[in-house]
C-alpha cells in the first residue's frame, strides 16, 4: 500500500483546507516545491498534488509551480484540480506529471474520460469525492446526482484503472477515515482504490490497509506532525 503525501496548492502556496472549504485554510509553506522535496527526502514513493485554484475555477492555475515540482523531484507525481480538457492533460503529462486526476470533468463529461483513457491509459485517474455517498463536484461546492459506488462502476467500465476516493466529511478533520465507505468501494469494483480523507494517526493507516485499498493520501496529519511519514510508509509496506 502506497502512502501519498499531499501537497495542496492555492495562490502558489502549500495549504490545507478543512472539509474542502476555501474559507477554512491553513498555510503550511510559501514554497510547495520545498515541501515536495521534503516529503521525497523523507522516503515518499509518490506525491499527490492538488491545484485548489484549478479545482474551483475549472482551469489549471498553478502550472509553473507544479511543473517545477515535477522537474525537481525524482518520484512520480499525480495531479488533480481543474483538468478538464485533453489539451491540458497533454500539457501536464509533457511537464513530467505521471498521472492526472479527473474529478468534476469525469462527472460532467464521461466522453472526455473515454478519450483520455484510450489515449493515455493508466496515466488517467478518476477522483471521486463523496458527500453522504453522493459525488461532489466543482471544488466540492456542488453535489451531483450520482452515487459514488455507481459512478465508480461506470468509470471501471470505461477502462479507468485507479480511483481516488475521498470522504469530504472526514477531510482535514483528523478524526479517522470512513472505513466502511472505503471497504464498500473496494468490494464494489476490481480496480485500485486510493483512500483520502480523515487520516489523523498511524492507526488509521493500519485500519485502511485492512480494507484492501491500494494507497492512502495523507495531508493535514503530516503537516501537524500527528503522523510520521517514515512510520506510515513502514505500515504501508
Amino acid at each position: 500500500m502506497i502512502i501519498y503525501p499531499a501537497v495542496d496548492i492555492r495562490g502558489g502556496k502549500c495549504v490545507r483546507l478543512t472539509q474542502g472549504e476555501f474559507n477554512k485554510e491553513t498555510v503550511y509553506s510559501d514554497n510547495p516545491v520545498e515541501m515536495a522535496l521534503k516529503w521525497e527526502k523523507t522516503g515518499a514513493q509518490y506525491l499527490h498534488v492538488v491545484d485548489l485554484d484549478g479545482a474551483r475555477t475549472g482551469m489549471s492555475q498553478n502550472i509553473d509551480v507544479i511543473g517545477e515540482i515535477a522537474e525537481k523531484v525524482k518520484i512520480p507525481v499525480q495531479l488533480g484540480g481543474g483538468i478538464r480538457t485533453i489539451e491540458i492533460i497533454e500539457t501536464l503529462l509533457g511537464k513530467g506529471i505521471e498521472r492526472v486526476i479527473l474529478g468534476t470533468s469525469a462527472v460532467k463529461n464521461p466522453e472526455l474520460v473515454k478519450h483520455a483513457v484510450k489515449t493515455f491509459e493508466s496515466r488517467v485517474v478518476v477522483g471521486i469525492d463523496a458527500k453522504d455517498g453522493m459525488v461532489a463536484i466543482e471544488g466540492w461546492e456542488k453535489t451531483s446526482e450520482f452515487k459514488a459506488i455507481d459512478f465508480a462502476k461506470r468509470m471501471e467500465d470505461i477502462g479507468v484503472k485507479t480511483i481516488i476516493y475521498t470522504d469530504i466529511s472526514r477531510d482535514g478533520m483528523l478524526n479517522g477515515p470512513n472505513l466502511r465507505a472505503m471497504e464498500d468501494m473496494v468490494k464494489a469494483v476490481n480496480i485500485d482504490i486510493i483512500a483520502s480523507g480523515g487520516v489523523g494517526k498511524i492507526e488509521d493507516i493500519k485500519n485502511l490497509k485492512e480494507t484492501g485499498v491500494s494507497g492512502v493520501i495523507v495531508g493535514r496529519a503530516l503537516y501537524t506532525g500527528n503522523v510520521d511519514l517514515k512510520q506510515a510508509i513502514e505500515v504501508g509496506r
